[in-house]
């Protein structure tokens, strides 16, 4: 776990850096599902005082990531895999909607707010870092949000898709899942740029169901395999 740097700003500002280093602690896997550590410890490795610390728990604790044992200090909160797949629920609404209002649009306007994407899952060669093409996975289903052109629903949906990082990190651990996911990424986009709206949320609901299926295999050896592998 790296420091923080010192700052002469706003507390809040170092809270926020505190906050930002343990949520990307918890998606590595340097802080597990049921680890359990102080306010002291964190304190300790970041090089701060423990009120920034205990602010960003508190942060973590409301979005669901940790919580807090009283007077034995703090948990990650392990798996819950009904929680999870009410997110995969409701990712699957949001992104077949978004796909319907695509879909509605002219064809070359849709096709024209999409190229980048293009240009990564049909025309550019396939990466073949897991890490890459998970953060990859994540920009092209909050893309299709987004250019549905509704803001609140791109927020909600952003907030979804981080919650969820940790499960889909995993689900980039194999050749094959990446593979796979080139390819229907692929097809969705094909779909859509015929504006075949049944067809583009057939695949998208298949292609998210797949990962939903993924929770429910989700070992410890899993994520103790997951935190072995190097971190860059």
């Amino acid at each position: 776990m790296n420091t923080i740097p010192r700052s002469k700003g706003r507390p809040e500002a170092l809270a926020e850096k505190v906050y930002q280093a343990l949520k990307q602690d918890i998606f590595e896997f340097r802080l597990m599902p049921g680890d359990r550590f102080s306010e002291n410890e964190i304190a300790d490795r970041l090089e701060v005082s423990r009120t920034p610390v205990r602010q960003a728990l508190f942060w973590l604790e409301r979005e669901g990531y940790v919580e807090v044992w009283f007077r034995s200090g703090w948990q990650v909160k392990p798996f819950d895999f009904e929680y999870f797949e009410e997110l995969y629920d409701f990712r699957t609404v949001l992104e077949c909607e978004a796909v319907r209002r695509l879909c509605a649009l002219p064809a070359p306007q849709c096709s024209d707010m999409l190229t980048a994407l293009k240009s990564f899952w049909i025309d550019a060669p396939p990466l073949a870092d897991g890490k890459a093409v998970s953060a990859q996975d994540e920009a092209f289903h909050m893309a299709l949000v987004a250019a549905a052109g509704n803001q609140e629903m791109a927020r909600i949906h952003a907030e979804l898709t981080e919650k969820i990082r940790i499960i889909r990190r995993l689900d980039f651990t194999r050749d094959d899942r990446m593979e796979a996911t080139y390819r229907e990424h692929a097809q969705i986009l094909r779909a859509i740029f015929q504006q075949q709206t049944e067809e583009a949320q057939r695949i998208l609901t298949d292609h998210i169901a797949v990962s939903k299926a993924e929770v429910r295999k989700i070992t410890l050896h899993m994520l103790q395999q997951a935190r072995l592998q190097p971190i860059e």
